[in-house]
């Protein structure tokens, strides 16, 4: 429900502002990908993984996807990496890794491969979804773009909602639906067509390294608000992660000192 009304409202503002429709077949096989990456293989990935992990390792670990995104935004986009740049990009990894490691080796390891399983299809699906949307940023309407990626990404999880789920555990009040249109309008359809419109703008690799940020507030949400405790080893695997930041931030350095 979330992603259809997402998509649907992006998609409603781009006709009303009459804004140019997606043609071509290479672009609606680029929204597609992008709707399955990002939508479909994202919001399932991190919706069950909830089941299994904490909040705040589930957000750390799904945020390895810019280290992912760097590397395909240099194979498939042809964006050059520095050497510096593959350094921050191996330290923030290693940090990642370090993070999610006292969970996995614990007494629930079982829980913990399956939501890290989850977790890492989330990530999988939104680095393909990103270097997807940044091939075509520029080219088409951010809107439809967007909205139509929602729409399509939707579908699949739409039917295995309701061949799976059971549709009367929806209790449907006044917080429920506040809580459902504000991830809607604010949380998916803003977010994505903001998104859109800094890779129309910026390379993916300068604007990905700014989600390196993401695991760490997540953590910092994870301890505020649900009573997660970080380790040692969490705060190792957190100095690892800033310190990745740095050494892709200095590349950017050195490139626009460079020109």
């Amino acid at each position: 429900m979330r992603a259809v009304l997402a998509g649907a409202t992006l998609v409603g503002l781009a006709m009303i502002l009459r804004r140019p429709f997606p043609r071509g077949w290479r672009t609606w096989l680029t929204l597609g990908i992008v709707g399955i990456g990002a939508t479909s293989l994202g919001f399932l990935g991190m919706f069950h993984a909830a089941e299994f992990v904490s909040p705040g390792l589930a957000t750390v670990i799904a945020n390895a996807q810019p280290l992912l995104a760097a590397i395909l935004g240099v194979v498939w986009l042809g964006e050059r990496l520095p050497k510096v740049g593959w350094v921050g990009l191996s330290i923030g990894f290693m940090g990642i890794l370090v993070i999610a490691l006292p969970q996995l080796l614990d007494g629930g390891q079982e829980g913990s491969a399956i939501g890290f399983a989850y977790i890492v299809l989330a990530a999988v699906g939104v680095t393909i979804s990103n270097v997807a949307i940044k091939s075509i940023a520029g080219k088409v309407d951010g809107l439809f773009a967007m909205g139509l990626q929602l729409l399509i990404g939707s579908a699949p999880l739409a039917f295995a909602a309701l061949a799976l789920e059971d549709q009367n555990a929806i209790q449907w009040n006044a917080v429920f639906t506040a809580s459902l249109l504000g991830l809607a309008l604010f949380g998916s359809a803003l977010v994505y067509w903001l998104w859109f419109s800094v890779l129309e703008a910026v390379e993916l690799n300068r604007a990905i390294v700014f989600s390196f940020l993401v695991p760490i507030f997540g953590l910092s949400i994870g301890a505020l608000f649900f009573g997660e405790r970080l380790s040692g080893i969490q705060f190792s695997g957190i100095a690892l992660v800033i310190l990745g930041i740095v050494f892709v931030n200095l590349k950017g350095t050195r490139r626009s000192q460079g020109r």
